[in-house]
């Protein structure tokens, strides 16, 4: 029985920090502020103007495509505005601004336990869709899209993403540990759609309460079973997870549908049972709040739209006698470097990280010229060359980064970057190469278009 995938590197987990911290839910007092782009795909559309009234749970702006998710709103009060503001992606984007009253007064019917048991494969993907639940896990993905594959009798595998690999957040850790049973009934809904498939919760075993909490809720029920998986980074990772349970590696342009896996963040599993059973759509969703420089770790159950300013704030703010170097949406392997923390929560925000010491800067003061040492091939979970997908980076060849190097099956996870002696910028160049060249193709598809 495989335990974890090739490659791979131990980073300081840091997990202490907050992974005792139970969960508790943070009501906002400040305004909120939705992107109506906080998902893979086409932004929604806003369905309010200003002025009017909403209440939580209220769908604000819908799905405007096939990939496309709805954002719902998360309190009550009344529009203030439908305007660009400052985004995690620290560009100016679209968003819808509510005036909150204080009083987070739900739509009618939310958390109704609700009779399931007639209800169809199609039924359960439009309660999923009409909910707005997308990929809790850090992508973003449309939920309803990813569970309707052209063939779900050919799928074998649901796994359930409960690793959370990523250094200093413990959000999932805690939801496991507390909320079991919700999840359960989510990847119990999920599971109902394929007929021939069974679920494994995977859990990295550096998560024993966890661990335990999973299995006690799935005793006693068939086709499910909990993984407990080596601890090593990214063992998070999509297709980590589908070479570990599922014993196969596809390329870029397949989906896990294809090798017969689809997987779910917990989160996200948890999200599906609230919807599709209690009328819950999504609208919160678990963050941790966490690094050396945070006066009182946390982890949060907070609503979106939510300042990550205010959120630092309910965690005590800066530690007194600290200086922040920098803050992070995610961990210190994936996550993005935020400029301002005046700029909402959205959907797939799952820590907010303030570190003491800024380890790019320490980086881009001892960097040197590639050692050809050869580690950076030896820890990608992918099997890539980066010493060689870099040096055509620097050669702008990107035919050769593309066709020969196959750079596009580049996960951005971190690894080399980690591992380089030389303190090369690795991932970096890679995300900024990878942008690059889709750049490109959308440019020529929509020239071959005109």
């Amino acid at each position: 029985m495989r335990m974890t995938f090739r490659g791979g590197v131990h980073p300081k987990e840091q997990k202490a920090l907050s992974r005792e911290i139970p969960l508790r839910t943070y009501d906002p007092a400040g305004e909120l502020v939705f992107p109506l782009a906080q998902h893979i795909g086409k932004p929604a559309k806003a369905i309010v103007k200003k002025n009017d009234p909403v209440l939580v749970g209220q769908k604000i702006a819908e799905a405007d495509g096939f990939v496309s998710a709805n954002v719902i709103c998360s309190c009550s009060g009344k529009v203030k505005a439908v305007e660009k503001r400052r985004t995690v992606s620290g560009a100016m984007t679209d968003c819808i601004v509510v005036e909150n009253d204080g009083q987070f007064t739900p739509i009618e019917g939310m958390g109704e336990r609700q009779d399931i048991s007639r209800l169809t494969a199609q039924d359960i993907l439009a309660r999923v869709k009409e909910a707005g639940i997308i990929g809790l896990g850090g992508a973003g993905f449309p939920t309803h899209v990813k569970l309707a594959p052209k063939a779900p009798e050919k799928i074998r595998w649901l796994i359930a993403n409960g690793a959370e690999c990523e250094p200093y957040l413990t959000c999932n850790d805690q939801l496991m540990r507390s909320k079991a049973d919700g999840i359960v009934e989510g990847l119990e809904i999920a599971l109902r759609l394929y007929p021939n498939a069974e679920c494994v919760i995977c859990i990295e075993d550096n998560k024993p309460e966890a661990v335990a909490a999973m299995q006690k809720a799935c005793q006693g029920k068939a086709r499910f079973s909990v993984r407990a998986l080596h601890t090593k980074y990214p063992q998070g990772g999509e297709r980590s997870l589908i070479r570990v349970i599922a014993g196969v590696d596809y390329p870029v342009t397949m989906l896990p549908a294809d090798v017969g896996c689809i997987v779910v963040n917990v989160g996200t599993a948890y999200a599906i049972g609230r919807a599709v059973a209690y009328n819950e759509p999504l609208f919160s969703h678990v963050i941790t709040v966490t690094g050396e420089a945070v006066k009182a770790p946390a982890n949060f159950i907070a609503r979106d739209g939510t300042s990550f300013a205010e959120l630092l704030e309910a965690a005590g703010g800066v530690k007194d006698g600290v200086t922040a170097a920098k803050a992070l949406t995610g961990g210190p392997m994936m996550g993005v470097a935020l400029s301002t923390l005046d700029i909402p929560i959205q959907k797939t925000s799952n820590a907010l990280t303030l570190l003491a010491d800024d380890p790019v800067a320490k980086a881009q003061a001892q960097m040197t010229p590639c050692l050809h040492c050869g580690r950076c091939s030896t820890v990608c979970p992918n099997g890539l060359v980066p010493a060689l997908m870099a040096d055509a980076i620097d050669l702008k060849n990107f035919e050769r980064y593309e066709k020969k190097l196959y750079g596009l099956e580049c996960i951005a996870c971190g690894c080399c970057t980690f591992i380089c002696p030389a303190k090369r910028p690795l991932t970096q160049m890679f995300k900024q190469t990878k942008a690059e060249i889709m750049a490109q193709k959308r440019a020529q598809k929509a020239g071959g278009k005109a």
